[in-house]
């Protein structure tokens, strides 16, 4: 199996609703390690440079209002395979749809407020990691 690193962000409705320890509680449970977090308030400009690739797309502005209206927890995690394993224990995008027992079915609203975030590939990891924990790229 490959060590890998995935970025996780803790969203903001599930920051505003107190679920901080229990996702974090999910994503040990799961067996990732937590080798950085911190919690901020994501500027217009960070969160707009973090979702640059969709900024062609209509919900483009939406998901920059929502993800600077409150703070948020990012966190790098390291595992085998953690970018599969943590979109496994994330659940699909739309929490309607997400199988019992992941993050999304359990405190997510809808599509859009589902949440957290996590990096959909080992590159796109890389990335996502870099730009909030630049100490912890995988080379």
């Amino acid at each position: 199996m490959a060590v890998e690193r995935t970025l996780s962000i803790i969203k903001p409705d599930a920051v505003e609703q107190n679920n901080i320890g229990n996702i974090l509680a999910m994503i040990q449970g799961a067996g990732l390690e937590i080798i950085g977090m911190r919690m901020l308030q994501l500027s217009r400009a960070q969160a707009e440079g973090f979702y640059e690739v969709h900024r062609d797309r209509p919900f483009f502005g939406e998901l920059v209002e929502f993800m600077t209206r409150g703070p948020v927890v990012v966190a790098a995690l390291e595992g085998d395979n953690a970018v599969a394993r943590y979109r496994t224990l994330m659940g699909a995008t739309d929490p309607a749809e997400a199988t019992e027992g992941t993050i999304r079915k359990a405190y997510g609203t809808d599509i859009g407020e589902n949440a957290c975030h996590g990096s959909d590939s080992v590159e796109n990891g890389k990335i996502e990691v870099g730009y909030f924990f630049p100490e912890y790229v995988l080379r």
